[in-house]
């Protein structure tokens, strides 16, 4: 193996004196705490549940902002055959699921499609529905979209991930996440930008604060998703690059104070204390939902949220250990995507069982490199996001780790619901539609099956019976969404309530699927996938923006030049009156879109569906070569111990 140059070996180890930058990564400790009538913590249950007060007056400040909107997306109603003028509009959510930059992709092709800025999707009849949302949630690469949003105010998707020429640089996704030079790791463009990460990561050590792989991963995510880096400056310290850019300051953003945006809600599992498990989690784990107001979990066990700028502050009952010794910053906007994104569990546990094998002499020597590089920053686990845990002596009969003092916080889709749903179904959010914007890739050809969904019923009716509301009927199995097509195409879930007002909310699922056209697919691209070129950005875009405003049309492969106006169907139903039936038009698309058990659809109504991916730009590369290079990647000080090894 070939040794690093000394100068680049001293570039890492040598710390370097920045003047506002990289460094401010690092959270700031021992600030005088809040005064005891500002709680930190505020505890609720599930049959009385509460909502902070900001979130409260924001969501009710959006809709009432959203009310023009409302009326440009669809009028009165009367081209879909209402007459709907004065009735409450529904309460809209939109959840971004994960599934790395395939997520971040297809999630922002989605919201393209539903953009009334976008003239295309405005004139199909989609465009507008993203106006109209109230709240917005979002795990894993979908995290980074909705957290991109943010940085950037709030642009179209066009000039978010390709940038405008002036202060957006867009995604610069042609820039591998840890190989932004190219893939020979000793290239000097590397290893600058490796030792700036190392700089970071060391700063927030400094604190106290204990780090892990999450923590490099998060900076790594910051150069591409926040607002901070540019072609010209990423290989230098000229930009912190994100660092000090905090989920808790959205709020003091002015696209948040115009309610631009949806409120936005991250959703994170945890590893409960004690628990060495790998592997999906079980779905009694605390799910935990990071807004730029709190870190909360609605679950029944804890039914406790704590003041996000506050977070980091070692706490017990609520209450300071030290009045004097609070930390802020903790929650940077880069961390939050790292936690919502942290795999390195599954990654290790998959590189040691499943790839390599326990007695591969190389993965041997890769762990012990990784685990010799963690010893420069880490405190705790190095799997994992470490939190301090707010939490501590909270809920003490029915919280799993009420009595530790970290939370072990990782991928928000951990526990096999990859669609952040769970937010959106909280009672005392009342929202009536959801729109689940599904990347997953359940099946052999990265391809979503319904699996997401059914994690979400199957945690939804045996654990939160008494916190979140009911999940609409869907296929028993994965077989049977496959078999009924309805991961190949838009389906509405929740149709036929049978009580008014209805018992669970409409659910609208649009899955990453094959072009409905039969052109080759170009959006099923692999998890690890980690750098695209800008040609292939722009085809993934472009084949979901016309997948989504098409639906579909049976036995064709032509869209459906209404969908926009079934999908407007969709969205009005929960707020008609009671007096008001279905108009002749709705109940047409209801017939084509709706999921129906007792008469369901079937995929042979999809033809000429092509599944197997084609490489827009085909660059090789082993699915084991990859995982080992994400994990010496994320560990990036192991540059350092492979020029001093030399040759395994």
């Amino acid at each position: 193996m070939q040794l690093l140059p000394l100068s680049l070996l001293l570039l890492i180890s040598t710390p370097t004196t920045y003047a506002v930058s990289i460094k401010d990564y690092a959270p700031t400790i021992n600030i005088q705490c809040p005064s005891s009538s500002t709680p930190l913590v505020r505890v609720f249950s599930a049959s009385n549940q509460t909502l902070h007060s900001a979130e409260t007056a924001y969501v009710s400040a959006r809709e009432t902002a959203i009310a023009d909107a409302w009326k440009q997306w669809m009028g009165d109603a009367s081209s879909i055959g209402y007459k709907l003028d004065g009735v409450n509009a529904p309460r809209v959510g939109v959840a971004l699921s994960g599934g790395s930059f395939r997520a971040s992709l297809y999630g922002a092709g989605v919201l393209n499609a539903f953009d009334a800025r976008n003239s295309t999707a405005k004139d199909k009849g989609t465009g507008g529905l993203l106006q109209v949302a109230s709240y917005m949630s979002a795990l894993s690469g979908g995290s980074w979209l909705a957290s991109s949003l943010y940085a950037n105010g709030w642009p179209t998707v066009q000039e978010l991930v390709f940038g405008n020429g002036n202060d957006k640089a867009g995604w610069l996704l042609d820039f591998d996440l840890f190989f932004p030079a190219g893939k020979e790791i000793t290239d000097a463009e590397n290893v600058v930008f490796y030792a700036d990460i190392v700089q970071s990561v060391l700063a927030k050590a400094a604190t106290g604060i204990d780090t892990s792989l999450v923590d490099p991963w998060a900076r790594a995510l910051s150069y591409h998703f926040l607002n901070q880096t540019s072609r010209s400056n990423f290989f230098t310290d000229d930009s912190p690059h994100g660092a000090g850019q905090l989920w808790s300051d959205i709020p003091l953003s002015s696209s948040y104070q115009n309610h631009d945006g949806p409120f936005p809600i991250i959703l994170v599992n945890s590893r409960p204390n004690n628990d060495t498990s790998i592997g999906f989690l079980t779905p009694a784990a605390p799910v935990y939902e990071i807004s730029p107001l709190e870190l909360a979990s609605f679950d029944p066990s804890l039914s406790a949220a704590a003041d996000l700028k506050f977070v980091g502050s070692k706490l017990t009952g609520g209450n300071p250990d030290n009045s004097s010794s609070c930390v802020e910053g903790l929650d940077e906007t880069g961390f939050v995507m790292g936690t919502s994104s942290s795999l390195f569990n599954k990654f290790l546990d998959d590189a040691r069982k499943g790839l390599m094998g326990d007695g591969d002499t190389f993965f041997q020597v890769l762990k012990n490199i990784v685990s010799k590089v963690l010893e420069q920053f880490r405190t705790h686990d190095d799997d994992v996001a470490n939190w301090p845990n707010p939490f501590k002596q909270i809920a003490t009969s029915t919280f799993v780790d009420t009595n530790s003092d970290w939370l072990e916080l990782i991928d928000g889709g951990s526990n096999g619901e990859v669609i952040p749903l769970g937010p959106l179904f909280v009672n005392v959010r009342a929202i009536d539609v959801i729109v689940a914007v599904d990347a997953g890739s359940d099946d052999d050809d990265n391809w979503p099956i319904g699996a997401n969904l059914l994690f979400t019923q199957n945690r939804t009716s045996t654990f939160l019976k008494s916190s979140h509301q009911t999940f609409p009927p869907i296929p028993d199995s994965t077989d049977d969404f496959v078999k009924a097509g309805l991961n190949q195409r838009p389906t509405f879930f929740g149709c036929f309530p049978k009580n008014n007002p209805p018992e669970y909310p409409m659910v609208l699922y649009f899955p990453n699927s094959p072009p409905l056209t039969g052109k080759d697919p170009v959006t099923n691209t692999e998890t690890l996938k980690l750098g695209y070129t800008a040609n292939h950005q722009q085809l993934f875009l472009d084949q979901t923006f016309e997948n989504t405003v098409g639906g579909f049309t049976p036995n064709s492969n032509d869209p459906d030049g209404d969908f926009g106006k079934c999908l407007q169907c969709a969205v009005i139903d929960r707020a008609l009156p009671s007096s008001t039936d279905r108009s002749t038009f709705c109940n047409a698309c209801f017939k084509q879109y709706c999921y129906d058990p007792s008469s369901p659809a079937s995929a042979s109504e999809l033809p000429n569906r092509k599944l197997k991916f084609v490489d827009p730009d085909p660059q090789k590369m082993s699915f084991r070569t990859k995982l080992i290079l994400i994990i010496v990647g994320a560990a990036v000080g192991g540059l350092v111990l492979f020029g001093l090894v030399g040759c395994l």
